[in-house]
C-alpha cells in the first residue's frame, strides 16, 4: 500500500468521474481512493481557465511513503471547577468558549442579542420599512457580524494550523460543506452560516455550556487587577477569567474597558466606501467571458499603492451578493457587503478603503476615546445627510470627476440609493487616495469604471487596539483577556476564531 501527492489540472466544469480517470491515467492505477488536498482556479490565461488540483491518492499498486498527517489541536479534558465568562458570540467568543467548554471549565456564554431566527426576522423587518432594533442587526447578534456577511474563511494569519484546521471541521460537523477543507478561497454563504451558528451552539451546551442571549455586558468589578464579576443586563456573573470579544463595532463596551483603566492605543485603520457593479462586468473582466460553467461568479482582490501614504484596497469582496444596511447604532449609516453560498446574485460588491490613521484624520493626537468619537461622528454624519438609513452613493466616474451626474442607478441595497458627492463627505485625505486606487484599479480591470460607490464604509478594522500579552491577557490584569477583532489583533472569521482558541488553550496550559 503506498501514496502519492499529485498535481492534476481540469477543465472548470469536470466531473467527478473525470477526476477520477485523470488520476487512474496519471499513476497507472485502477484500484486508489483519493482526498483533495488543495483546489484553487488558474484564470491567468482567459482562453485556458483551469482548476488546479492536489490529490491525495492511496492504493495497493503504489509504492510510496505514508501520508503526513496534519498536526491537530489537542484540548485536554479534566473537570474543571473555575467559572469562565465569555462575552460575544462571534467567531472569537464562541471558538474561545468552545474550546474551554471542552477542556472542562464551567462557561458561560453571553451575547447582546437574539439567537440568529429572532436576530434575522429583525434584520428582514428593517430592510422592509420596519425600525432599526439596537439589538439584532448586521453587527450584532448570534455568530456576530460574521453570521450575515459572504462568510470567506480565508486568513493571512501565520503560524495558526492547528487552530485553522479545528475551526474548519468544527463548522463542517457543524454542516458547512466538506469542500472548505481544501478550497483555496473557501466561503460558507450567510444562508449556510446561519444554520452552522445553531448547530455549534446546540453542541456547546450539549458539552454542558451555558449561552445567555439578550444579556448585555455593563461594567466589570475589578479588584487589585482581578475581575471579580461581569455586571449584565442580566444580573452580575461571578468568573474566575473573563474573555471578552467585543468585535469592531461595540463601542459602548469599548468605553466602558477604558474606563476601567484596560490600557487601549490608537492604530492604523481603513476607511472608505462600497463597490458595486454588475456581476457580469467582473466576469468579463476576469474570465473573458460572462458565465463560466463549473464556477459560481468571479472574485477579485485589488491594491494600489495610491500616494504612498495611504494604501488602497478592496475589501470583503462578494461574489454575486448585496450591499447591506449594516448601522450597529440608531442614527449612524454604514454599509457592508453580505452573499449566499451560491453567490447567485446579479451584483458583485466590495469596499473600497484607504488605510489612515485616527491622528492624521483629527489633525492632531487624539486618545483611544477621542479615535471613537471621531469615527462615530463620521457616521452619524450619513445619517444625517440622507435623514435614515437609504445610501449615500454616486458613480465611479462621478467622484473621480468630483462632479454630480444625472442618472439612477441599478443596486442590490435594499433601502434605496440618494445621489451624493461622496467625496465631501468623507474625510478629505481618505477621498485623495481613493481616487488614485480607483484609477489603478480602472486600469487593471475591462470595464471596472462603470460602477457605483454607495456610503460610508467604517468597518474593516478597529481604530484601537487594546494593549495585552500574546495569550491574549490584558496588559496589567490577571484575569481579563480581550480578543479577536475588537482586540485589533485579528480580522475575519478564521484569524478571529483563531485568536479565541490560543487565549483558551493559554489558560488550559495554564490549568
Amino acid at each position: 500500500m503506498g501514496i502519492k501527492t499529485i498535481s492534476i489540472k481540469l477543465p472548470t466544469d469536470y466531473s467527478e468521474q473525470l477526476l477520477r480517470n485523470q488520476i487512474s491515467r496519471q499513476l497507472g492505477i485502477r484500484e486508489f481512493t483519493f482526498r483533495t488536498e488543495s483546489k484553487s482556479l488558474d484564470a491567468r490565461n482567459k482562453r485556458n481557465i483551469f482548476w488546479q488540483l492536489r490529490v491525495v491518492v492511496d492504493s495497493p499498486q503504489l509504492k510510496g511513503d505514508h501520508e503526513k498527517i496534519q498536526e491537530e489541536l489537542i484540548i485536554p479534558y479534566k473537570k474543571r471547577k473555575q467559572k469562565i465568562v465569555v462575552v460575544g458570540s462571534g467567531p472569537a467568543g464562541f471558538f474561545n468558549a468552545f474550546a474551554l467548554q471542552k477542556a472542562g471549565f464551567e462557561v458561560t456564554l453571553i451575547e447582546r442579542g437574539s439567537d440568529v431566527k429572532i436576530r434575522g426576522a429583525a434584520i428582514a423587518d428593517f430592510e422592509q420599512g420596519g425600525a432599526f432594533n439596537g439589538a439584532n442587526n448586521y453587527a450584532f447578534g448570534e455568530g456576530g457580524a460574521g453570521t450575515f456577511s459572504d462568510g470567506k474563511l480565508t486568513s493571512r494569519s501565520k503560524h495558526i494550523s492547528k487552530e485553522k484546521l479545528f475551526i474548519l471541521k468544527s463548522y463542517v460537523e457543524a454542516g458547512a460543506p466538506k469542500e472548505i477543507l481544501y478550497m483555496t478561497h473557501p466561503h460558507l454563504g450567510t444562508d449556510n452560516l446561519r444554520k452552522i451558528v445553531v448547530n455549534l451552539r446546540n453542541e456547546f451546551e450539549n458539552l454542558g455550556g451555558t449561552f445567555l442571549f439578550n444579556t448585555l455586558l455593563e461594567d466589570l468589578r475589578i479588584v487589585n487587577g482581578k475581575v471579580d464579576e461581569a455586571v449584565t443586563s442580566a444580573g452580575s456573573l461571578e468568573a474566575e477569567a473573563v474573555f471578552i470579544a467585543p468585535g469592531h463595532s461595540a463601542y459602548e463596551t469599548y468605553r466602558m474597558l477604558i474606563r476601567n483603566g484596560v490600557p487601549f492605543r490608537t492604530k492604523n485603520f481603513a476607511i472608505g466606501s462600497r463597490m458595486e457593479h454588475r456581476q457580469e462586468t467582473i466576469n468579463l473582466a476576469q474570465w473573458g467571458q460572462a458565465t463560466l460553467p463549473g464556477v459560481k461568479a468571479a472574485e477579485y482582490r485589488l491594491t494600489s499603492q495610491a500616494d504612498g501614504q495611504h494604501p488602497v484596497f478592496s475589501f470583503c469582496m462578494c461574489p454575486g451578493g448585496t450591499v447591506v444596511p449594516a448601522a450597529a447604532y440608531a442614527e449612524t449609516n454604514i454599509v457592508n457587503g453580505m452573499s449566499f453560498y451560491k453567490r447567485g446574485g446579479n451584483f458583485a460588491n466590495a469596499a473600497c478603503v484607504a488605510g489612515i490613521h485616527p491622528d492624521e484624520l483629527a489633525g492632531k493626537t487624539v486618545s483611544p476615546l477621542e479615535a471613537l468619537d471621531q469615527l462615530q461622528k463620521l457616521e452619524e454624519q450619513f445619517f444625517n445627510y440622507t435623514g435614515g438609513y437609504s445610501a449615500p452613493f454616486c458613480s465611479i466616474r462621478s467622484f473621480l470627476a468630483e462632479k454630480e451626474l444625472a442618472g439612477k442607478a441599478e443596486s442590490s441595497f435594499p433601502l434605496g440609493l440618494l445621489p451624493a458627492p461622496l467625496w465631501t463627505l468623507l474625510p478629505k485625505p481618505v477621498v485623495e487616495s481613493m481616487k488614485v486606487g480607483l484609477q489603478d484599479f480602472i486600469r487593471k480591470m475591462r470595464g471596472f469604471e462603470n460602477g457605483n460607490l454607495l456610503g460610508f464604509e467604517s468597518k474593516t478594522s478597529a481604530p484601537i487596539q487594546v494593549i495585552r500579552e500574546k495569550n491574549g491577557l490584558v496588559e496589567g490584569f490577571k484575569n481579563l483577556y480581550i480578543i479577536g477583532e475588537g482586540s485589533g489583533y485579528a480580522g475575519g472569521i478564521v484569524s478571529s476564531a483563531a485568536d479565541g482558541i490560543r487565549a483558551a488553550m493559554s489558560l488550559v496550559e495554564g490549568n
